[in-house]
């Protein structure tokens, strides 16, 4: 099998390792089956040399503090860095319709290109929330795995506002109209994040406490939640990314 491709953009160790563990763990690779490759320290060419897709099963993005919304002047050369790299491969992923799997951040790196628009009007606090698939979504051979109403982690500053054009917009909530879109047949973006359980969102919580995601004071209370919430439903989309795509 070629292997899958992961993109990280997270600089603390404990929530890179955590969320590459989790990836590995609920999609069923081993560490030789899926590259890591951390864009916020090390560059893509300087790592692989000149991407080419077809060496790949396909790529799996994952999140980070990242947002493409942040205003120019604030962020890192880092950051800068990490986005021209991942939009560039983009471009390529949706040209070449390769197998692609954006969790969370992937809705930054796809949301924004072929006219849509991603900006901070449909922000979500961090916590478990319901999802819904549209008809759309449904029938999709990668989201139709889930059930139709499922409860998902996520926390996020930005989300997408118009989608790309060609998109099919694949599941929603209340408070976030785009929560998965696909372009092609195998380019997708989720806005909650498929990788995560309990653990992981406690993990989270601890060590982005001063980012920005929530007024720190209110930690406890949020990894409380955490710890209550039945979310079991996402991370099949893993195994199903797998399962569809490994060549």
């Amino acid at each position: 099998m070629r292997p899958f491709l992961f993109l990280g953009t997270r600089a603390e160790d404990r929530a890179a390792d955590g969320e590459y563990d989790a990836v590995l763990r609920f999609s069923g690779l081993e560490e030789s089956e899926c590259r890591r490759v951390r864009l916020e320290r090390d560059s893509l060419t300087d790592v692989l040399g000149e991407v080419d897709l077809d060496d790949w099963s396909g790529v799996i993005l994952g999140g980070g503090p990242f947002n493409v919304s942040d205003p120019e002047g604030l962020k890192s050369p880092a950051q800068r860095r990490a986005e021209a790299e991942l939009r560039a491969l983009a471009l390529q992923v949706i040209e070449t319709d390769t197998a692609f799997l954006g969790c969370c951040y992937g809705i930054g790196t796809l949301g924004g290109l072929l006219g849509g628009l991603v900006d901070r009007t449909y922000g979500e606090p961090i916590g478990a929330l319901p999802i819904t698939l549209t008809d759309a979504g449904r029938e999709d051979p990668l989201l139709g795995v889930l059930p139709a109403t499922f409860d998902a982690f996520l926390g996020h500053k930005e989300a997408v506002h118009t989608l790309p054009r060609g998109a099919v917009l694949l599941a929603s909530s209340a408070t976030c109209p785009v929560q998965a879109f696909r372009l092609g047949s195998r380019v997708y973006a989720t806005q909650f994040h498929p990788e995560l359980d309990n653990d992981g969102l406690v993990t989270r919580i601890e060590v982005y406490r001063h980012y920005g995601y929530f007024e720190p004071a209110g930690a406890s209370a949020l990894i409380d939640s955490a710890r209550a919430a039945r979310v079991t439903d996402p991370p099949r989309l893993l195994a199903r990314f797998v399962e569809l795509f490994a060549r």
